[in-house]
């Protein structure tokens, strides 16, 4: 939907300027034999990496296949395996989609500077490029080739190789960059195609559906904020002995130390039944212990 495309554009644009800024702060080429394709490589590579990893992990389908269960009543058949495995592959491609934006952009829009491509393989340009040929080793010639994306640790005899060595770098590697963008646009463009195509929704029965989607999940959300709020209240006023905001509150209640130290502390799920939880150390004791105790008139002198 259009909700979808706006989220891609705007992770593709903090993508290309995160590249920016992250290229005039952090990047400089070594210049030394070895080296150089482990630094390109490296500031091509892992940003793109912890781009993918992270694309993964803000999205909520991702946590949702993860954390899905199957209910233990359901029968599993041929066909349900079948149509399960379906909705996987349909599910992992989406998400995978949806992650790939940003390190595709990242990729693309180094490639397109060309900066990190020169520093990774300037040392192995072959040797008819590197102009006049004199007689040296071959260590020795990929040292001097090494120095070629540091402008200033080159000999000025070697100035005009340089450049058309630089040239031709850029060259390669803005031309790997538009066709890696090409692959991408016409891959997704084809996915859709296929996936319009094997859909048994026609175009504005999809639209309702996609409508309907979005529409259940805020509202879902709203309630999901509504019912915990609600749910916790009650639990807080028997701690306290009155309901936040309350306006004409008459007493509150005194917790015990005990009762204190029972809700202090690190707690995570407890499980109470096959079909319950405890959310909270408060949830717990709300759940456990009757309120009684001391409970003080707000209009006594204590």
């Amino acid at each position: 939907g259009k909700e979808v495309i706006i989220a891609n554009a705007i992770i593709a644009i903090l993508t290309i300027g995160g590249q920016q800024l992250f290229s005039f702060f952090t990047f400089s080429c070594p210049c030394h034999v070895g080296q150089n394709l482990i630094y390109g490589l490296a500031f091509l590579g892992v940003p793109a990496l912890i781009l993918l990893i992270v694309g993964y992990a803000l999205n909520n389908q991702t946590w949702r296949l993860i954390m899905g269960k199957r209910p233990h009543f359901e029968r599993v058949t041929s066909s349900n395996r079948l149509l399960k495995c379906k909705l996987l592959c349909f599910v992992l491609c989406s998400i995978t989609g949806r992650a790939l934006v940003a390190p595709v952009t990242w990729l693309a829009v180094t490639l397109i500077n060309g900066s990190y491509y020169i520093c990774a393989v300037s040392e192995y340009v072959p040797v008819y490029y590197y102009g006049a040929a004199p007689n040296v080793t071959a260590s020795e010639r990929s040292r001097i080739l090494a120095t070629f994306p540091c402008s200033q640790l080159v000999p000025p005899e070697l100035a005009r190789a340089r450049d058309e060595v630089i040239l031709l770098l850029r060259y390669q590697s803005q031309v790997a960059g538009w066709l890696l963008i090409a692959v991408v646009v016409i891959t997704v463009f084809l996915s859709y195609c296929l996936a319009s195509c094997f859909s048994p929704l026609s175009f504005l029965h999809f639209r309702y559906w996609s409508s309907y989607v979005h529409n259940e999940q805020e509202l879902f959300d709203e309630a999901t904020e509504q019912h915990s709020r609600l749910y916790a209240m009650q639990h807080v006023r028997k701690f306290f002995g009155f309901v936040p905001g309350s306006e004409n509150v008459k007493e509150i209640r005194i917790p015990s130390l005990r009762e204190w130290q029972a809700i202090s502390g690190l707690a995570f799920l407890k499980r109470v039944d096959e079909e319950h939880y405890d959310y909270s150390l408060l949830h717990d004791w709300a759940l456990k212990e009757r309120a009684s105790g001391r409970y003080l008139r707000i209009d006594e002198d204590p």
